[in-house]
């Protein structure tokens, strides 16, 4: 009897720099799935030397959205998300085929992911092990639909295992990536807020701001990271202190016409 065929799955917009390497990590796989939001370099050119499975969608409705149009064209028995700027190392390949032959459709799995940052792979400040859940029986789960940190949906009745081989994420180019990127997700993770009622406002952004440092770089050992982990501290206090000053602004009068 076969193994069960394993789906991996991707949503990209203008990743040029990270599709290639990305793509040899799990060209091993049955099948791979791409949704892509619109892209404009090299990303799909690049990615159908690996697939023909390459689909657009241009009407972007938040990243919950865009892995359940990613899934819903899968056609294997079990899904493998990762994103871009991932790569699947030789150690968790053989962790997965290892599950693709066990074929517990109870069980979901969550990956180690190790991220990259400033010149170094950060293994304190919160960053590691960042279990992900990406790893499930096609049929059985599903992503919810939120606009920005979206999560993977599954019966109670199911386990969530983890696997040991490293995800490796290769997370920001440099301070400028870091800035576009963060201020994209303060401004989703404000909307959706301000779509369900909540409000701020900028003494709450500044007590999210100094507990966020303190979480990172104390609670969390990033002064072991070294100057990596400050400046994640930093930057990382900052996009707390976004993220409600830009739901606090949402309920402020607008500009006269």
């Amino acid at each position: 009897m076969s193994r069960p065929r394993l789906s991996v799955a991707l949503i990209t917009k203008n990743e040029n720099d990270n599709i290639k390497a990305c793509l040899e990590s799990v060209a091993w796989a049955d099948e791979i799935v791409i949704s892509d939001s619109g892209s404009t370099d090299d990303t799909l050119e690049i990615a159908a030397r690996f697939t023909d499975r390459i689909f657009i969608d241009r009407d972007w409705q938040g990243f919950g959205i865009q892995r359940q149009r990613a899934q819903s064209r899968a056609t294997g028995d079990w899904v493998l998300f990762i994103d871009a700027d991932e790569r699947v190392t030789p150690e968790l390949k053989e962790e997965i085929l290892g599950v693709l032959e066990q074929d517990d459709r109870g069980s979901i799995y969550a990956l180690s992911r190790l991220s990259w940052c400033f010149g170094d792979f950060i293994r304190h400040s919160g960053w590691y092990p960042d279990y992900v859940d990406r790893l499930f029986p096609r049929d059985k789960a599903a992503y919810n639909d939120a606009l920005v940190h979206e999560k993977l949906v599954y019966p109670s009745s199911m386990t969530r295992a983890r696997l040991n081989g490293e995800l490796l994420h290769f997370t920001f180019r440099d301070l400028e990536h870091w800035v576009g990127k963060t201020g994209t997700y303060a401004a989703a993770w404000a909307k959706q807020r301000e779509l369900k009622g909540k409000t701020s406002s900028l003494t709450k952004a500044i007590l999210h701001a100094l507990a966020g440092f303190f979480r990172a770089y104390v609670l969390r050992r990033g002064f072991l990271d070294g100057r990596q982990g400050l400046l994640l501290a930093i930057l990382g206090a900052y996009s707390k202190f976004l993220k409600y000053s830009d739901l606090w602004l949402r309920s402020q009068p607008k500009a006269p016409r």
